[in-house]
């Protein structure tokens, strides 16, 4: 039974009305991402009345997340709560009938294979161009909508694709404004977040609800007072590898790497489904090196690097940015 009393001044909005608000009670949202943009527009669904959610991110939080990540305490910070399970806490706090489905993984190919086939709508708040090519190429082949989202400094874009109604991101990327730096190196100001968050949701609304919708690549500078919007319905390639006549969807089939550098994070990603956590808490005690522990994680340094594995044999190793130094370290610490 949905209480209408809660989402009473939604409904009042014309666009909405209860037929609309039932009808967001019965979507399953993924969101791809649980940092600034995944924060906010995770609240959003949560208070908005969707019904069910996927959130997934690989990593934790620290202190300087919290300038603009809306849903994290210092609490979270000082217990170096994973992103995902803290998210769920505290959205559950705001909706207690929300279904939240919550995964600390690092999104691939398979993960989108186990986890979203069964999405209404995938939004994108990620920060690296390979995971959109991703997701742009998983939506395509499976005819699931997705909302791509960047911010960084003071600007913004946004814009929705729809298969078999829009190009796809491929077809769009010579087009959009070039936002090759990260948060981790330039920086990001609040406002900038919400903007991009907002059209994320005005769009994630109009797909939700049928509503008619004109897809635009909209961008701009919150800072500097520039905002500019454009249609992009006929820019389409024959060629594209996605959305073209001959589609391969070479992104969901490039080979998986054990090690992988993390975009503006100064961190390398290690994946070996052989180390448990048992097994390198064992290796720790054995070898005299100092580590903390939760539910989720452990950490420990070696060699001046700060290392983090999850369950799963998963790891970020701190402090670089060059995946064969990484390999180097391992082979090191493990032989």
């Amino acid at each position: 039974m949905v209480d209408f009393e809660r989402y009473s001044r939604q409904i009042l909005y014309k666009n909405i009305g209860q037929q609309g608000q039932a009808q967001l009670l019965k979507q399953h949202v993924l969101i791809i991402g649980m940092g600034a943009l995944g924060t906010h527009l995770a609240e959003s669904l949560v208070r908005t009345g969707v019904g069910e959610i996927t959130i997934v991110d690989r990593d934790y939080i620290e202190f300087s997340n919290l300038q603009r990540q809306t849903l994290f305490t210092e609490q979270d910070a000082s217990s170096y709560m994973p992103k995902v399970v803290a998210a769920n806490n505290h959205l559950k706090a705001i909706r207690s009938d929300v279904v939240i489905h919550q995964h600390i993984a690092h999104v691939d190919a398979r993960f989108l294979e186990l986890h979203a086939t069964q999405i209404d709508l995938i939004l994108d708040a990620t920060d690296n161009f390979e995971t959109r090519q991703l997701i742009n190429d998983f939506a395509y082949l499976n005819k699931v909508p997705w909302i791509y989202g960047g911010v960084v400094q003071s600007t913004y874009v946004e814009a929705p694709f729809i298969p078999g109604e829009t190009p796809c991101f491929n077809c769009l990327v010579p087009n959009i404004p070039t936002i090759n730096m990260t948060c981790d190196t330039v920086g990001v100001i609040q406002p900038a977040v919400t903007m991009t968050t907002s059209l994320q949701m005005r769009d994630a609304l109009k797909i939700i609800l049928d509503a008619e919708l004109s897809p635009k690549l909209t961008y701009g500078d919150l800072w500097e007072g520039t905002h500019h919007s454009f249609g992009f319905a006929k820019m389409s390639r024959s060629t594209c590898p996605t959305c073209g006549e001959n589609p391969t969807y070479p992104y969901l089939h490039a080979t998986s790497r054990d090690y992988a550098t993390l975009c503006g994070r100064d961190t390398v990603q290690y994946q070996n489904n052989n180390i448990t956590q048992e097994i390198l808490e064992s290796f720790l005690i054995r070898n005299h090196i100092n580590y903390q522990s939760n539910p989720y994680m452990i950490r420990f340094k070696y060699k001046e690097h700060q290392i983090v594995s999850f369950k799963g044999g998963r790891m970020l190793i701190h402090g670089m940015t060059n995946p064969n130094e990484a390999k180097t370290l391992i082979n090191q610490l493990f032989g």
